[in-house]
């Protein structure tokens, strides 16, 4: 698989954000994926909607529990679909910890003819004061084409970030709530279960600092071959003109501590890039979570995950110019 292609699948996954959004060149213009911020209206008016769902008065016990119900360890597996081809699967896995320490990991084996992709990432960081905080993360890939490894070391106390890229490093002064792209999904999960906005979230990935932003539509039911999830929708906000160009969306599962069970990309002209939940296990049982606040869509609301899904079935194959292209990026 290509690089740019599976390095898409590995991004919006990880952030579930997502949680990694990038396609090959077929897919996806190589701009930077930046997301446009919300206006200072609709950060306002969704300020507005979490403060009445949000006590003035400390957290109980069951609201702690419920923000961080997403560090209960558990596994989760994925299938990944390129239209209505199966490319492989993906594999999250967060053990168990007694320490405050801990250490997520990500597993994924993606591939297409004679081309292959596998990825592992393992992301070590800690709790502290209910915010997560990154120490370590290392990514290594290996298939066709060039094997690669990244790795930043995120130094608070020394108040700089130090990482390194395909050999080549790069320090960086510390900033607060920056993440890496592996833990940030655990840290988006938690702010769906506080309902903590807005859902702005900065990124160390491939020596630069990437900021996403995201936006809670609605409650959706969802239907898949693993089973029926109750979840919510979240999209990754855009400007408008890229909006028209490619929409990338979140099923959330409040159920499942806000695990993602569905996430899937729209390239205008091109086919759905689609992640569904195959398995999941958690090691202890869940507590309930409170109400969220809906967000709603942009007045200017993208085109229907109906009428995106309908036209991605309907241009399901990879045509002969596509994988000319996937190869070239594969030899590159």
């Amino acid at each position: 698989m290509s690089n740019k292609l599976t390095r898409f699948c590995t991004l919006i996954l990880c952030i579930s954000p997502a949680f990694y959004v990038q396609a090959a060149a077929s897919l996806q213009p190589t701009d930077s994926e930046s997301t446009e911020q919300l206006s200072k209206k609709e950060t306002q008016l969704i300020a507005e909607k979490a403060t009445q769902l949000i006590s003035a008065v400390p957290l109980s016990e069951f609201e702690k529990a419920a923000i961080l119900s997403p560090l209960t360890a558990h596994k989760a597996n994925y299938k990944v679909f390129y239209g209505s081809i199966e490319l492989g699967e993906a594999i999250y896995s967060l053990p168990a910890t007694d320490t405050g320490y801990y250490t997520y990991h990500f597993d994924s084996n993606v591939s297409l003819l004679l081309l292959s992709d596998k990825r592992q990432l393992t992301s070590e960081f800690t709790l502290e004061n209910g915010k997560l905080v990154p120490f370590r993360y290392v990514h290594e890939r290996s298939g066709t084409g060039s094997d690669y490894t990244e790795q930043t070391a995120f130094a608070k106390a020394q108040e700089f970030i130090h990482t390194i890229y395909k050999q080549k490093a790069l320090k960086l002064p510390y900033q607060e709530r920056v993440f890496d792209p592996l833990m940030v999904q655990l840290q988006f999960r938690m702010d769906l279960a506080a309902n903590t906005r807005p859902l702005d979230y900065k990124m160390v990935k491939e020596k630069e600092v990437d900021d996403y932003q995201f936006r809670v539509l609605g409650k959706e039911q969802v239907v898949l071959e693993s089973g029926t999830y109750d979840t919510v929708k979240v999209e990754v906000v855009r400007a408008a003109k890229k909006a028209k160009k490619r929409q990338t969306y979140f099923w959330m599962a409040p159920d499942l501590a806000y695990l993602p069970v569905r996430l899937s990309h729209f390239s205008k002209g091109s086919k759905q890039l689609d992640i569904q939940l195959a398995t999941y296990q958690f090691d202890q049982p869940l507590p309930p979570m409170t109400p969220i606040v809906i967000d709603g869509p942009a007045t200017n609301a993208s085109t229907s995950i109906d009428d995106l899904t309908a036209e991605a079935d309907n241009d399901a194959q990879i045509t002969e110019s596509e994988l000319d292209d996937i190869k070239q990026l594969a030899e590159d």
